[in-house]
């Protein structure tokens, strides 16, 4: 099971992970008052989540978006916790920011009620807004969109180059049109787990509680990491109409019973109990050698490229089409903002990677189609030591060819689904039923649920 360190702001909409300083809640509400900056002519406030280094850099744009745009000053309002508690006391009282990080779910709410601005009205007058991934648009009626991710990610598998070395095995594709088997993917896991005293699960004497190397670790509690499985497989979390859940199908049954396998009948995996409450992250334990694979998200680059470890990132095993997720929180503008030009100009400026350096520094990967397809535009983010040479393909196309965004982002009434979901999935991972036991059983409670997709659109 993988430690996610960006678990609450990726998974269902929810507020940003982090560890909030002392009296966060009253600086945020202070700053709102205070109208920000250094006297400009029009004063703008950016909300946002999200961890030191992203404070860093998401202070640092600001900053440049100052000096690049006369009369204009923009101050942050950091909010590391409790994030959609405080939108919603700002929105309450009449002072939402202008621009903003949001959770999918209250994103779509404050839409529909008029509080933020509809996008699609700006797409003639800024090509680049329009010019987006496809899957990365929050749709919530025809022409209207309260916005994009605010960065893109996809699920990959990452590993830990010396330890494959030292165990002879290969290393995973980088080609989705290689991408393993799963058959193959737990065949290599085996090799790559460890009991004390050295032996295989597959040898007689293998001590399957003295394990002290994993071959891989994943989650079965994040969608992200078990969906893009189910459409490899032929299925999906529900049905094209979003009225029908499809957890209890044979299909899905099999990629979740192998999730569980891994732990419970291979022992290549860390079960809940073997990870602890308290794991370290994904590149601590690839580095000590505590694991050998990992399922996980694009942005653990960041810590991967800062540690020592020498890694490589390989596409998903695959059961019928090669397959990721891709997902991101949205960013939106307010429709109370004072200055709705100049709040639309930061919108476009906060996620641009000419002037943000979470996406050369590995934390994001751009929006626009022209980081995935022209090669100028891919070198100038790619292109440099923190990205590895299998970048391109690993993550760059396979994300352009074989990416679903994630059910989370479009499906209506997701946080009911998800306390009936998790559960569930908490069940599995625990190993104590089987798939085919838990998913029957819940699957009929998330029919009663569920009330169809938000709508997609082509630009």
């Amino acid at each position: 099971m993988t430690t996610w360190s960006r678990r609450d702001v990726l998974r269902l909409g929810s507020a940003a992970a982090g560890v909030a300083a002392s009296g966060a809640a009253a600086s945020v509400l202070a700053g709102c008052n205070s109208g920000g900056g250094a006297g400009g002519d029009a004063e703008l406030q950016f909300m946002y989540w999200g961890s030191s280094y992203e404070q860093k850099a998401i202070n640092a744009m600001l900053g440049q978006f100052e000096a690049e745009h006369e009369g204009v000053s923009a101050k942050p309002l950091y909010t590391p916790q409790e994030y959609d508690t405080k939108v919603n006391t700002l929105v309450a009282s009449n002072r939402a920011p202008d621009v903003a990080y949001m959770g999918g779910a209250i994103g779509y709410r404050l839409a529909e009620q008029g509080k933020l601005v509809n996008l699609y009205t700006y797409f003639d007058k800024y090509p680049a807004l329009a010019d987006r991934l496809p899957g990365t648009y929050f749709w919530y009626g025809k022409d209207k969109t309260f916005g994009t991710q605010t960065a893109n990610e996809v699920m990959l598998l990452w590993y830990n180059k010396d330890v494959l070395a030292d165990a002879g095995v290969d290393t995973p594709p980088a080609d989705a049109a290689d991408a393993w088997s799963w058959d193959t993917f737990v065949e290599t896991a085996t090799r790559l787990t460890l009991d004390q005293d050295g032996r295989r699960p597959d040898q007689s004497g293998f001590d399957p509680k003295r394990i002290r190397q994993f071959g891989v670790s994943t989650s079965i509690q994040y969608p992200p990491a078990w969906e893009g499985f189910l459409r490899s497989n032929g299925t999906a979390f529900v049905d094209e109409a979003g009225r029908k859940c499809l957890l209890d199908t044979p299909p899905a049954i099999e990629v979740f019973q192998n999730l569980q396998d891994l732990m419970y009948e291979h022992r290549v995996a860390p079960t809940p109990v073997q990870l602890g409450n308290n794991a370290p992250a994904t590149n601590v334990q690839l580095q000590t050698k505590r694991i050998a694979m990992a399922i996980d998200g694009q942005w653990i680059l960041l810590d991967m490229a800062q540690s020592k470890l020498d890694f490589g990132i390989g596409v998903l095993p695959s059961y019928q089409e090669p397959t990721t997720i891709q997902l991101g929180g949205a960013s939106v503008v307010f429709t109370g903002s004072k200055h709705p030009e100049e709040a639309i100009e930061l919108y476009l400026f906060h996620n641009d990677p000419q002037y943000v350096d979470l996406f050369t520094d590995g934390l994001w990967m751009p929006l626009e189609k022209k980081y995935y397809t022209e090669p100028e535009a891919i070198d100038s983010w790619v292109d440099n030591d923190v990205h590895p040479p299998e970048y391109k393909s690993a993550v760059v196309d396979y994300t352009l060819n074989h990416a679903s965004t994630v059910f989370t982002q479009r499906l209506k009434n997701m946080d009911n689904i998800s306390e009936v979901l998790t559960p569930a999935l908490q069940q599995i991972e625990g190993g104590k039923q089987s798939a085919k036991e838990v998913l029957t059983a819940v699957t009929p409670k998330i029919d009663g649920l569920l009330q169809g997709w938000y709508p997609t659109q082509e630009v």
